[in-house]
């Protein structure tokens, strides 16, 4: 069997313990890439958190894909959007408010910003800002237009608090969203249909 493409998650696999890529995985990407085989990048951040690794793997161009915010989206690397599965305003709104009676910060990320709902800014929507390469706006929940497209959302706060707040995640909320605690200190609320083998299984058949 002939291997045509080969998806690496980023976090914990293509980086190392030093959260640096090493010159071997360099090496070994660059030598897929020359038998031809695609190489797509897979990670809950956004495109302009995955850039700096794209350019150390030299992979560019038009005709090269990476899935991104956990594989809501799949997408080429100038920007066509082969696949991006959303989450509503209603579906803000029952979150925002869901993250306020948890009592843990609250986020939603788009393709080109972190919307934030506290005043009080946690220091991990801080460190997610210079992770992923996306500014933060401070909004109230009254400002945010109902035709602003959603990739995800975050309850984002400290550890013991977010673990409080899986534990306490009412059934419902899981039965219609993708709802996964990537990080001691996030948990991650997607549309129901997004998941990085989806956007995989989407991308390969858009390939073929």
């Amino acid at each position: 069997m002939t291997i045509k493409l080969i998806a690496i998650d980023i976090d914990g696999t293509l980086l190392n313990e030093k959260n640096h890529l090493a010159p071997a995985t360099i090496e070994a990407v660059g030598a897929a890439r020359q038998k031809g085989i695609k190489v797509v990048l897979c990670t809950g951040r956004p495109l302009s958190g995955v850039k700096p690794y794209l350019d150390a793997l030299k992979i560019t161009g038009a005709d090269e894909y990476a899935i991104t915010f956990n594989g809501a989206m799949s997408q080429s690397l100038d920007g066509q959007v082969i696949t991006h599965q959303t989450l509503t305003h209603d579906e803000f709104l029952e979150t925002e408010m869901l993250a306020r009676k948890l009592g843990v910060h609250y986020q939603f990320e788009t393709m080109d910003a972190i919307y934030a709902f506290n005043r009080d800014l946690s220091p991990y929507s801080v460190g997610e800002s210079y992770l992923v390469r996306l500014p933060i706006k401070y909004r109230t929940p009254e400002e945010i237009k109902p035709d602003l497209v959603i990739s995800k959302a975050m309850f984002v706060d400290f550890p013991k608090l977010i673990t409080k707040a899986n534990t306490n995640l009412p059934q419902s909320l899981r039965d219609k969203m993708y709802v996964v605690q990537s990080e001691p200190f996030f948990i991650e609320i997607m549309n129901q249909k997004a998941s990085k083998g989806n956007a995989l299984q989407a991308l390969s058949k858009d390939l073929a």
